[in-house]
């Protein structure tokens, strides 16, 4: 068994930092890297692109809405074209600060609001799609596992990664449950291990409200703001370890399959 372990990163901003990238980066094997749009500035794109070259994590560029204020977790309304535009316009800054620190773009992730939006949203999805179509259609896109997104990439001819959440719940539909739903957040580290070990073995999960659930997982995430992430990312990683799983990033796994 194989699953990439992928973190979100990158996303302080001027003399403000958040997460603490130089410790889980030794735990992950892929990196989501914000583009300035939703956080991020471009030291701090160049400085993450670094750092993932030096450990030898896979660079994904991680475009948001342009909406700083609400760290991408808002939902825009925009003009047909608009959030291909975004994509383009982001992966390609990524792509540069990747190509600096010699290497290459692995993957592109959508961030927050617009990830959840393209999930189920046949236009968003789309545009996305496009997007990085006429970017790279080498590049492999990271979706929401089960999600209509994740279908439309496939029969796009797209390399798709489906992602899992183990430190956030779900609802009944494979949706993930609202931030602002009790429980929504899983903090407690056993339950989560338990969580990741029995979704990679069984492609199973339990839902918020007690449904069981299928669920494609190529990759993890492990949301890099959240308070004492790395050790989260240590424990995930030892517990699949432990099971004779190997971690290893987006590049080297068998997508599509």
């Amino acid at each position: 068994m194989q699953i990439d372990l992928n973190s979100d990163m990158g996303e302080s901003f001027g003399a403000y930092t958040i997460g603490e990238d130089d410790k889980i980066i030794r735990y992950i094997t892929s990196a989501n890297i914000a583009c300035g749009y939703h956080a991020g500035d471009p030291s701090v794109m160049a400085k993450t692109a670094a750092l993932a070259k030096q450990h030898g994590v896979g660079i994904g560029a991680h475009p948001g809405y342009p909406d700083l204020a609400g760290f991408g977790r808002r939902n825009l309304q925009t003009f047909p074209g608009e959030i291909r535009n975004y994509i383009l316009y982001q992966i390609g800054a990524m792509s540069a600060f990747a190509k600096s620190a010699g290497t290459s773009l692995q993957h592109v992730k959508p961030h927050g609001a617009l990830y959840n939006f393209a999930a189920k949203n046949e236009e968003a999805a789309q545009e996305i799609i496009e997007a990085v179509k006429a970017f790279n259609p080498e590049l492999i896109l990271v979706t929401l596992s089960g999600s209509i997104f994740a279908q439309m990439a496939t029969q796009a001819g797209l390399r798709v990664a489906q992602e899992a959440f183990p430190d956030r719940a779900y609802l009944a539909d494979g949706q993930l449950a609202p931030r602002n739903m009790p429980g929504a957040v899983i903090h407690d580290e056993t339950a989560v291990r338990e969580r990741v070990v029995k979704l990679v073995k069984t492609g199973k999960l339990i839902s918020i409200d007690g449904k069981e659930l299928f669920l494609k997982a190529d990759t993890l995430c492990i949301h890099g703001d959240t308070p004492g992430a790395w050790k989260l990312a240590k424990t995930i990683r030892e517990s699949l370890e432990k099971q004779g799983i190997t971690v290893a990033p987006l590049s080297s796994l068998p997508l599509n399959t």
